[in-house]
């Protein structure tokens, strides 16, 4: 598999965890919390983000039930990714990101906002499951 470089969002209709990881180290990080107040601006800002990092793919946390069933979280998640690739023409992967703000928060050991935290345990889910190199 070639190196590739990868953005993650943990998204929210009032903020958006990003975090940034590439194939070759395997390895996520948390980038920062999109506070758009309107849809342009969020789109703006991502540009941006698109712009400077040059991601290969994208990685979007689905919000599934806990018994897995889709719920209206799931249904706005989807929409967003949809818009992320139709709008930019990148490629977008979706993860499921059940307990990726509690495994955050414990991360963090605080309550401070984990958006970024939880978008950067949704990439390393999607680095883990990456096929091994040879």
């Amino acid at each position: 598999m070639p190196e590739e470089t990868l953005l993650a969002f943990d998204y929210g209709t009032k903020k958006i965890g990003v975090a940034i990881g590439n194939t070759l180290t395997r390895v996520a990080r948390p980038l920062e919390i999109l506070r758009s107040v309107t849809r342009e601006q969020r789109f703006s800002a991502i540009a941006q983000l698109l712009e400077t990092w040059q991601p290969d793919r994208v990685v979007v946390g689905l919000p599934l039930a806990l018994n897995g069933e889709t719920q209206y979280a799931t249904l706005r998640c989807r929409r967003f990714a949809n818009q992320l690739h139709g709008r930019f023409g990148v490629l977008v992967e979706l993860v499921d990101e059940r307990g990726s703000s509690v495994e955050a928060q414990e991360l963090l050991g605080t309550n401070a906002p984990d958006d970024a935290v939880a978008a950067a345990v949704i990439l390393q889910r999607y680095l883990d499951a990456l096929t091994p190199p040879n």
